[in-house]
């Protein structure tokens, strides 16, 4: 069932979703060469709990850490470690924040130094396609016409989009209906109503879009090992029009 908002609702996960925004932000601040991806992962945690929110992901269904930070070929769920960020790595941070009931869930590709042509064109190209596909919001449109839009972008560029893994709804729980494809035909779906917030979220590979899970049991990679961006807001529809609660 979809849950629809209220304004009050939606103004509590206004207050999640400055947070939640702030802590992706202040990650792409600071990522830098020779830093720890558990280094990183602990500044995001602090960043959160110094403004009494909660990491939403971390123990979310075992997950180990504060947020998912997918390098390179790794396309979402990367478990902070020991690793260091290197010279040319694309980083995908993927983090939310939970607070007064309710939660914002953001995510973003961030390059480490200088990058290649390509790899700035694969995070320009995934940022864009959320866009196009949240400028199909209005009365009357459906789920099918935000994933088609991303689709279209992605593909016209040469890059393929995940099938497996899809935007959601999101409001009390991390994960709620409906969800949201970034594939498929316009015109289908459910419809798009006042007070539906959702997590709209393409995930973008250069190559094949084959995946496979490592033996973790999280961390999804690309089976040609080409590189893959990830770019994510929480969106209200407020009056027939969007608003991006994760907003920077």
């Amino acid at each position: 069932m979809i849950k629809l908002k209220s304004a009050a609702q939606i103004d509590l996960m206004r207050t999640a979703g400055k947070i939640t925004a702030g802590a992706l932000s202040y990650a792409g601040q600071i990522i830098s060469e020779g830093m720890t991806y558990a280094e990183l992962d602990h500044e995001i945690k602090k960043f959160i709990t110094d403004r009494g929110a909660v990491p939403t992901f971390l123990n979310y269904n075992g997950f180990p850490a504060s947020a998912c930070i997918s390098v390179n070929e790794e396309v979402i769920h990367g478990i902070p470690d020991g690793r260091k960020f290197k010279e040319g790595d694309i980083v995908s941070i993927d983090v939310g924040a939970y607070i007064g009931g309710y939660t914002g869930d953001a995510a973003n590709t961030f390059g480490v130094g200088r990058i290649s042509d390509e790899a700035q064109r694969l995070i320009d190209v995934t940022k864009q396609s959320f866009f196009d596909g949240i400028a199909k919001i209005g009365p009357g449109a459906r789920i099918g016409d935000i994933s088609n839009a991303i689709q279209n972008t992605v593909e016209h560029a040469g890059f393929s989009v995940i099938r497996e893994y899809v935007g959601h709804g999101v409001g009390r729980d991390l994960h709620e209906e409906p969800d949201v494809p970034n594939y498929g035909p316009a015109g289908r779906g459910p419809r798009l109503y006042n007070g539906m917030t959702i997590a709209v979220e393409p995930m973008v590979c250069a190559g094949r879009n084959e995946i496979r899970v490592l033996d973790n049991g999280w961390t999804v990679v690309t089976c040609d090992g080409s590189l893959a961006a990830h770019y994510e807001n929480t969106i209200a529809i407020v009056d027939n029009k969007v608003e991006i609660l994760t907003k920077v």
